[in-house]
């Protein structure tokens, strides 16, 4: 399923427009995005948790020459699916 199946589901089931429906996905999307880049843990109880975590700086090597480079410190998304979507999927 991609963006547009999921505008197409949320009209159908909520019998909204289109357009309405995806003002509602992007809002969704834009509110979860927003809340991770200010650190906030966004819970939906039944389906999941999205959370930042930190990435260490490290050191890696390039394939190519061997050369030793740093991989810079980084925040990363991570989603953690909740037991209700786990038990709906098994």
């Amino acid at each position: 399923m991609n963006k547009n199946d999921l505008v197409a589901a949320v009209a159908d089931s909520t019998e909204l427009s289109k357009a309405d429906a995806t003002k509602a996905v992007d809002s969704v999307f834009d509110s979860i995005t927003a809340a991770l880049k200010d650190g906030t843990e966004v819970r939906l109880v039944g389906f999941g948790t999205f959370s930042v975590t930190e990435r260490a700086e490290s050191e890696g090597r390039n394939p190519r020459t061997g050369e030793k480079i740093k991989i810079p410190a980084s925040r990363l998304p991570k989603f953690k699916p909740g037991k209700a979507l786990k038990d709906s999927v098994n």
